[in-house]
C-alpha cells in the first residue's frame, strides 16, 4: 500500500513526458496548456465526486475555501512546469535527458529547503546520494 502513491507519480510522470514530448509543434503552447488544463479541471471535479467520502461531502464551492497559499502556488509552479517541458522538447532536448537533468537539478534544490524549512534531516547515504547526483550530471553534461 505504501508504494502505490509513487506507481501512481512514477506513470503519470511517464505518460507527462511522453504527451509533452508528443505535442504538435504547430499548436500554441498556451492552447496546449488550455486543453490540458480544461481536462485537467473536468478530471479533477468528477474525482471529488467519486472519491471524497459521503461524510466529509461539505460541497465543491465549500472545499475550495479551504485551500491556502499552497494551492495557488503550485498552480503557478505547474504551469511553469507545463511550459518549460514543452518548450524543452520543441528546442530538441532529448526526453530522457531533460527530465532526468532536471528531476536532479530539483532534488538538489530540495536538500537545503527540506532541512531548513520542514525539519528534515539528511543521513550519510544522502549526502553519497547526492554526490553520485552531481557525478551522473558531469556525465550528461558532456
Amino acid at each position: 500500500m505504501k508504494f502505490i502513491p509513487i506507481i501512481l507519480v512514477v506513470l503519470s510522470s511517464t505518460c507527462y513526458h511522453v504527451s509533452q514530448k508528443a505535442t504538435p509543434s504547430g499548436i500554441s503552447p498556451i492552447v496546449a496548456l488550455i486543453v490540458t488544463y480544461v481536462t485537467a479541471s473536468i478530471v479533477s471535479i468528477i474525482s471529488y465526486f467519486v472519491f471524497v467520502p459521503k461524510s466529509d461531502f461539505v460541497g465543491l464551492m465549500e472545499a475550495v475555501k479551504t485551500a491556502n497559499w499552497a494551492s495557488f502556488l503550485l498552480g503557478f509552479a505547474v504551469v511553469g512546469l507545463e511550459l518549460g517541458f514543452l518548450l524543452a522538447y520543441r528546442a530538441g532536448w532529448q526526453i530522457s535527458g531533460a527530465s532526468l537533468l532536471c528531476n536532479t537539478l530539483v532534488a538538489l534544490m530540495l536538500i537545503p529547503i527540506g532541512l531548513l524549512f520542514f525539519k528534515e534531516t539528511i543521513s550519510l547515504t544522502s549526502i553519497m546520494g547526492v554526490v553520485i547526483c552531481i557525478t551522473g550530471l558531469v556525465f550528461i553534461s558532456r
